[in-house]
């Protein structure tokens, strides 16, 4: 296969350039696992009578690969990032189309650890890449645009289900099978049709844990936490406390990909314009007050209207997570960015491998509890962006940098 400079590829046709590669990947992904998120909640109910403890145990076992995601580390040293990356589609797409195959508890946590791993590997070195081939000063406006073409390819998945699952009462497998297959099409396109892209600098291929990276770290670790309290039960939410239905679950995402596509580039000039400090200040503060409003949905008995906007309004405040990514990519050395994506990954999900299941029971006996420790989370996060810096860089980590420098290491 054929070998391109990353400074020479500015001579290959656009289609076949670097950020149209990393564009159609973005498409191919949420084409199977926004397919898979948007019925998984109608298809644990309905056919394996799954509870908020059986959702939760599920969600454990969907992050174990992503808190395994340093073993990218190992495979990177045999296997090139952009073969893996694709490879990884291909499983998260294969593992999509059987879902459906395996309708018991013991099956459906297996096809779930199986498509978690092309999931979280993919999304480990996609992001690696994304930070290797964009460079710094478009990277926030090039990153926005990518959240909009992901959420597009997303709407098309979506928008489908909602026109066709009543008109011509689709069955789960059916869905499954055509979203995992169109996945599996894009990702072997896309080995086919693109060369083998070499960066500038070589990555290291071994495991670091540098110290002026800690605060990274840290907001790694939060982010990973508040988001797996949304990802399981606010969706879950909707289902058990109102009775939503696939194609009102699936409308109600598709409102959150129309809000993405028209926001995303927005978004990425807001990075760009106000610093990654400002933006993950708004975000934090954003989701402090949204989970506090879900916790009171079941305290006071607030409706579904404002259930189903605060979801939309989450959806968005998360997209702005792309400011953490510019932050890591201002401060790191070049050459740490395939190991750290790893180990970052590794870090953001610690707390997804047993916040789930614990808090599965929680929601048992008090789920609005749950969304008031999410509140809480999203409290420390806004405290600990206060220590980024307006301008970020190697040196200037934290706003503690300037009058005591962070070590190399």
């Amino acid at each position: 296969m054929q070998n391109v400079a990353l400074q020479d590829a500015r001579h290959l046709p656009l289609w076949r350039r670097p950020v149209t590669l990393l564009f159609l990947m973005a498409a191919a992904m949420p084409i199977a696992f926004s397919t898979w998120s948007a019925l998984l909640n109608n298809f644990v109910i309905e056919v394996a009578s799954f509870d908020g403890s059986d959702i939760g145990w599920l969600h454990t076992v969907r992050e174990i690969p992503g808190f395994l995601a340093i073993g990218v580390i190992a495979i990177i040293i045999f296997v090139r990032e952009q073969v893996l990356a694709i490879v990884s589609l291909v499983l998260l797409g294969v593992a999509t189309a059987v879902t459906a195959w395996f309708p018991s508890m013991g099956g459906i946590l297996m096809i779930t650890m199986l498509s978690s791993i092309g999931f979280h590997y993919y999304e480990t070195v996609n992001q690696s890449l994304q930070l290797q081939w964009i460079p710094k000063d478009r990277a926030p406006q090039v990153l926005g645009w990518m959240v909009a073409g992901s959420s597009a390819a997303a709407l098309l998945s979506y928008g489908l289900i909602v026109l066709t699952w009543d008109t011509f009462n689709l069955s789960y497998n059916t869905v499954y099978m055509i979203a995992g297959g169109v996945c599996v099409a894009i990702a072997l396109f896309c080995f086919f049709a693109y060369p083998q892209f070499e960066a500038p600098t070589p990555q290291v291929k071994k495991m670091i844990l540098r110290r002026r990276y800690w605060l990274y770290y840290l907001l790694q670790f939060m982010a990973g936490a508040r988001r797996q309290i949304f990802v399981v039960f606010a969706g879950f939410m909707m289902v058990e406390k109102f009775g939503f239905e696939v194609h009102e679950v699936t409308a109600l995402y598709l409102i959150n990909l129309v809000a993405n596509m028209v926001c995303g580039p927005f978004m990425g000039r807001a990075v760009h314009r106000f610093g990654e400090r400002a933006t993950l200040l708004f975000e934090y503060a954003g989701l402090a007050i949204v989970f506090l409003l879900y916790g009171g949905i079941y305290y006071f008995g607030w409706g579904v209207l404002l259930a189903a906007t605060l979801y939309v309004v989450d959806h968005l405040l998360f997209a702005l997570a792309l400011a953490l990514k510019t932050y890591f990519q201002k401060i790191a050395d070049p050459a740490d960015i395939a190991p750290t994506a790893a180990v970052a990954f590794t870090i953001n999900h610690i707390a997804a491998v047993f916040l789930p299941a614990g808090l599965g029971y929680l929601w048992l006996i008090s789920p609005g509890a749950v969304f008031f420790l999410a509140a809480g989370m999203a409290t420390c996060s806004f405290l600990l962006a206060l220590l980024i810096p307006r301008h970020p860089e190697p040196g200037h980590e934290t706003i503690f940098s300037r009058f005591s420098p962070a070590p190399a290491e």
